[in-house]
């Protein structure tokens, strides 16, 4: 999945500026689908433009410039559901706090407490942030996908709660079993 699909996932379900469909890509309910940036959402949207999958009006607003609102088209929404056919891509995972964790025994306790103390506070605040796109969902499908993303996340805090002392205790033990340089 890319950007241009992300564009079009947004706007099958409601006309959007600009600015709101990179808000809700970026921090919103979006952001757990594919990795786009600010420079990405904008050409993304001239090129669906140009295609003829979405149109876009402008809408005057007191005191500022008139604002873009995008909105799909049938063949933009044609394309939209076709990409969703697709087999999916993988999901990605990747996590710095993981490596961390991999090397505990040549880090010092402090470290790894550190860390998993700042993993924790990373999961609850996304299980915090899915939990209020869960009140404020409508749709059946974002409720089950945000179900799915909560029970991730909690098995995934639930064990680091669980393992913590026995990744402290790795802490620092490759130091001990380290043989002393020749003298």
């Amino acid at each position: 999945m890319n950007v241009r699909t992300l564009c079009l996932a947004i706007l099958y379900f409601g006309d959007s500026t600009g600015y709101e469909i990179k808000k809700l890509s970026m921090e919103g309910k979006y952001s757990h689908f594919v990795d786009a940036s600010f420079g990405s959402i904008y050409p993304a949207l001239a090129r669906l433009e140009k295609e003829g999958m979405v149109t876009c009006r402008e809408e005057a607003q007191a005191g500022k410039p008139p604002r873009k609102v995008y909105s799909v088209t049938e063949k933009g929404r044609s394309a939209f559901v076709a990409s969703l056919i697709e087999p999916p891509a993988p999901d990605v995972f990747r996590s710095e706090f993981l490596l961390i964790a991999m090397c505990a025994k040549i880090l010092p306790p402090p470290v790894i407490e550190r860390a998993i103390d700042t993993r924790v506070l990373q999961l609850q605040g996304e299980i915090d942030h899915l939990t209020q796109i869960a009140g404020e969902a409508r749709h059946e499908g974002t409720r089950w996908a945000v179900g799915y993303g909560l029970k991730c996340l909690g098995t995934s805090l639930d064990h680091l709660q669980s393992h913590r002392d026995e990744l402290i205790a790795l802490a620092g033990t490759a130091m001990a079993e380290t043989p002393l340089a020749a003298e």
